[in-house]
């Protein structure tokens, strides 16, 4: 039988192939799998870089390697639909919950701002994938009652530090930047820092709570 969450692999430039899935468990299985190839499979020795994103995995090599050579095939057959859950470290982060959007997000959801609060802080979230901007993660696990959409006209800055909402993720600005999404509160954590080794503290894979300060 036919696997119809099997992986589509696209050329995508000389040094990486693209693989294209169905959506994000599907990438994040996928990504497991070939980040523990990494480390014992003499056929992924030339993968450089792998950047997850919501239905996408892209593979970059070396030079001297070949991204057509890569088995993603393989490691699809050999992942596991459970990501590595006991060996992904936890950030905690305590959050200022007095952000702008918060009487909106009552309104929206029908709860009160306190519950707003307790659903927030109430999740255990992953890091699916980064993106938008350098230490920028978005965040899986949003209790389903929160999910609103973007604001309909995007602030020109949102403050760094701003954890917010938007749709099914919810995720927190490294740095000042233009937004649309709704603003719930603020932390003093440095999400991005080049002086650290990774730089952004919020990696694929990590967990994240969320703690009212």
């Amino acid at each position: 039988m036919t696997d119809a969450r099997a992986p589509r692999v696209v050329p995508y430039g000389d040094d990486a192939v693209l693989v294209e899935l169905p959506g994000l468990a599907e990438v994040r299985a996928l990504d497991d799998a070939v980040r523990a190839a990494r480390t014992t499979d003499p056929d992924a020795a030339g993968i450089v870089d792998q950047v997850p994103a919501a239905r996408t995995l892209l593979l970059r090599v070396r030079e001297d390697a070949d991204p057509g050579a890569l088995p993603v095939e393989r490691w699809w057959a050999a992942r596991s639909d459970r990501t590595a859950e006991a060996e992904a470290r936890e950030v905690v982060l305590a959050v200022d919950y007095d952000g702008p959007d918060l009487a909106d997000v009552s309104r929206l959801t029908g709860l009160t701002v306190d519950e707003v609060v307790a659903r927030h802080t109430g999740a255990r979230y992953t890091v699916a994938f980064g993106g938008f901007m350098a230490g920028f993660a978005y965040l899986v696990g949003l209790d389903p009652v929160l999910r609103v959409p973007r604001l309909d006209s995007p602030r020109e800055r949102v403050p760094a530090g701003s954890v917010a909402i938007a749709d099914e993720f919810s995720a927190v600005y490294p740095a000042a930047t233009p937004g649309g999404w709704r603003l719930l509160g603020r932390c003093e954590r440095t999400l991005f820092d080049v002086h650290r080794d990774p730089p952004a503290l919020l990696q694929p894979g990590t967990h994240v709570r969320f703690t009212a300060s």
